[in-house]
């Protein structure tokens, strides 16, 4: 397992150790998870669980009819 040294401003350290606790984590298992967020390439099981949560949401398709095709840019 790898090792990481950081340095942090004081306030910043505090606010890290206060959401650290919150969590029940230790500081270094907190900044661990934090990379893991950021770094993950698929979305969050939260996210994938509340797909079609909301019934009223319109389709794509529906979202895409009303779509006009851009204009053409300038060239530079």
């Amino acid at each position: 397992m790898g090792q990481v040294t950081i340095y942090l401003e004081e306030e910043i350290e505090l606010k890290m150790i206060k959401a650290a606790e919150s969590a029940n984590l230790s500081k270094s298992k907190w900044i661990a998870r934090l990379i893991q967020e950021k770094i993950a390439k698929e979305w969050p099981q939260s996210v994938i669980d509340m797909a079609g949560s909301w019934s009223d949401f319109p389709e794509a398709d529906e979202l895409r009819a009303n779509q006009v095709q851009d204009i053409a840019r300038e060239s530079f």
